[in-house]
């Protein structure tokens, strides 16, 4: 069965940087379309990332858009995402996840258990 395996997450200050990487297993990697999404306390699951299986297209939040790098190695089965200028408003779980359309809406299909980032001001 597929798993996703999130990896990388902590606890920063406001303004510093974290990798999530985000291992899968179980699946043709390399026929899937890739996703990051979060959810913070008291607020619904929302999309921050996605990029498409074997071309260079990405698609990012406005809230994350120039923050936030969404990349994959395809060799590896891994996806990450790299975060810079972090906001306390970025604290939540953030899941990797599966996407059943491409390029939008952005449905997940399988979730990863998730991995917690926590920006302190």
């Amino acid at each position: 069965q597929v798993q996703l395996v999130e990896s990388g997450g902590g606890l920063v200050q406001a303004g510093g940087s974290l990798r999530l990487s985000c291992a899968a297993s179980g699946l043709s990697f390399s026929m899937y379309a890739m996703g990051w999404f979060r959810q913070a306390p008291g607020k619904e699951r929302e999309f921050v990332a996605s990029i498409h299986w074997t071309e260079p297209r990405t698609y990012y939040a406005d809230s994350v858009k120039g923050r936030f790098t969404i990349s994959r190695d395809n060799a590896k089965n891994t996806v990450d995402l790299q975060m810079n200028s972090l906001k306390p408003e970025d604290t939540a779980v953030y899941y990797c996840a599966t996407l059943r359309v491409w390029p939008s809406p952005p449905l997940a299909g399988s979730w990863g258990q998730g991995t917690q980032v926590t920006v302190s001001t």
